[in-house]
C-alpha cells in the first residue's frame, strides 16, 4: 500500500506553523522550568543508618520542600531541592540546617553541596552554548553532505526540531536541567539521522526516475523507507515507554521528553524536510 504523504503537505505546514507559534508564545510568557542545576539549590548525599528507613520515608519527611530523591551507589540516597529565587548564603545555610534537623540522626551525611544562582547561571550559559555548537556543526555537516534544496530542507527542519523541543519543555513544564540538554541533543541527533536516510533514497530515485513527477517521487522514496523509519521509531518508543512505566520518578521527565522527540523527529523527517525539498528543482541541481 502506497501512502500519499505529499497530498497533505499544506496541512503539515499549517500544523508546523501552529506548533512554532505555540512554542514561541510559551517560551516568551512561561519560560523554562529551570531545575536545580540551573536555578541553584541543595544537593545532599546521605546513607540511612536506621533499618528500613529509605527513599519514601525521606520523601514524606521532606515533602514541604518538594525534593528530588534518587538511590545511588550502594545504599546512598541523593537529595536535591531548590532554593527561593535570590536566596542569600545565610538562607541557603538555614535550609541545609532545616533538612538536617528533619532527618536527624537517621542518616549519615556523605556530601553536601549548595549550587548558588551564579553557578547555575554559568551552567545555563554552558548548556545553551553546547546546543548552539551542536546546531552549527549539524548544519555544516548537512551543507557539506548535500547542496541546494537538500541542505535548506534539512536545515529548516533541524531548526524546527530545536524550537519544538524547547517549546515542549516550556508548555509541559518539565524540569529543564543538564539532563534536558542531553535529551534535546539526543533527540535532534536521532531526527537528523532519519532525515539523511530519507534524503539519500530521494537522491537515488531522482537519478533513477527522470520523468516521474516530484510529488510521486518523494512519496515513493518515503514509502520505500517507511518500514525502516517506523521500526526504528516504534522500537525506540517502546524502550522509552518502558522507562516511563518502570523507571520511577527520576527517569519520568527524561522518558516523556524522549517520547516527544521521537514522534517529532519522525514527523519532521517524513513531512517538513520533504515538503521544503519539493519546492526545489532537484533534477536541474543534479545535472549541474
Amino acid at each position: 500500500m502506497k501512502l500519499h504523504f505529499m497530498k497533505y503537505r499544506k496541512l503539515a505546514y499549517i500544523i508546523s506553523g501552529a506548533l512554532i507559534l505555540l512554542s514561541v508564545v510559551s517560551l516568551m510568557f512561561r519560560g523554562l522550568n529551570y531545575g536545580i542545576d540551573f536555578s541553584g539549590g541543595i544537593s545532599m548525599e546521605v546513607k540511612p543508618v536506621v533499618e528500613n528507613y529509605g527513599v519514601e520515608d525521606m520523601r514524606i519527611a521532606l515533602q514541604n520542600f518538594s525534593p528530588e530523591l534518587q538511590e545511588v551507589d550502594g545504599n546512598a540516597i541523593l537529595i536535591r531541592l531548590g532554593l527561593p529565587k535570590g536566596a542569600t548564603d545565610t538562607e541557603q545555610n538555614e535550609r541545609v540546617a532545616q533538612i538536617k534537623d528533619i532527618l536527624g540522626d537517621k542518616v549519615q551525611y556523605e556530601q553536601v553541596q549548595v549550587v548558588g544562582p551564579k553557578i547555575g547561571g554559568e551552567l545555563v550559559q554552558g548548556g545553551i552554548l553546547a546546543i548552539l555548537f551542536a546546531f552549527v556543526m549539524m548544519a555544516i555537516y548537512v551543507w557539506i553532505r548535500y547542496k541546494g534544496g537538500y541542505a535548506i530542507g534539512a536545515f529548516c527542519s533541524l531548526f524546527l526540531d530545536f524550537v519544538l523541543m524547547f517549546g515542549f519543555f516550556s508548555i509541559v513544564g518539565l524540569e529543564f536541567n543538564q539532563t534536558a540538554i542531553a535529551v534535546i541533543l539526543t533527540g535532534i541527533g536521532y531526527s537528523i539521522n532519519d532525515k539523511i536516510v530519507n534524503y539519500d533514497r530521494i537522491d537515488e530515485n531522482v537519478k533513477k526516475y527522470h520523468k516521474m513527477p516530484m510529488t510521486d517521487l518523494i512519496d515513493l522514496s518515503v514509502n520505500e523507507m517507511l518500514r525502516r523509519t517506523m521500526l526504528t521509531s516504534i522500537s525506540t518508543l517502546l524502550a522509552m515507554i518502558g522507562l516511563l512505566i518502570f523507571g520511577g520518578q527520576v527517569l519520568r521527565d527524561f522518558s516523556i521528553a524522549m517520547i516527544f522527540s521521537v514522534i517529532m523527529g519522525t514527523f519532521t523527517s517524513i513531512y517538513i524536510s520533504n515538503m521544503i525539498l519539493y519546492n526545489f528543482n532537484l533534477r536541474d541541481t543534479d545535472e549541474k
